[in-house]
């Protein structure tokens, strides 16, 4: 069986169809970051495929600011879902565990940009065959906090959507 090798997901069987994911690993700010490569039934995974990855991967710390971006333009929509994130993550928090979170004092102090610091990407998932939504990026306000996680989706040029999920 041919392979080829991917700096991010290590040595790939190259089947001709079949689902399935493969996991990687990428490190953003000293952190390990899981990756899944998600193959849909009817795609072709070549090794044109896997360079683009792994070059696409090579913004990815660019297209994690343009997501965080996102998410506060997000936050001045009331009905967003980054704003029913936030509202349903922050209204139970006593100031003490609102200081650990965010870093200020009181659930009243939690504006976007403290909110956005406190998101912690958690995973991010590759499809190729849907250059359109080419990326999802999983955020947590931290995974002994909540098992929720807001998404936001990139094309395969790194343009994030215009809309935040949250899952």
């Amino acid at each position: 069986m041919e392979t080829a090798v991917s700096r991010h997901f290590g040595e790939i069987a190259l089947t001709p169809a079949g689902q399935r994911i493969i996991s990687g690993r990428y490190e953003h700010d000293g952190v390990p970051i899981p990756l899944d490569l998600s193959i849909g039934e009817h795609d072709r995974i070549d090794e044109a495929c896997l360079h683009k990855v792994d070059y696409r991967l090579r913004f990815l710390p660019e297209l994690i600011d343009a997501a965080r971006e996102r998410i506060i333009q997000d936050l001045d929509d009331d009905n967003s879902a980054a704003v029913e994130y936030r509202h349903f993550h922050c209204q139970n928090l006593n100031d003490g565990r609102v200081h650990e979170l965010f870093g200020v004092a009181t659930k009243d102090e939690v504006d976007g940009e403290c909110f956005v610091q406190a998101l912690r990407l958690i995973k991010v998932g590759i499809f190729p065959g849907q250059p359109e939504r080419y990326f999802v990026l999983g955020f947590t306000l931290g995974e002994g906090f909540t098992d929720e996680v807001l998404l936001a989706a990139a094309d395969e040029n790194g343009v994030v959507d215009d809309e935040v999920e949250w899952d």
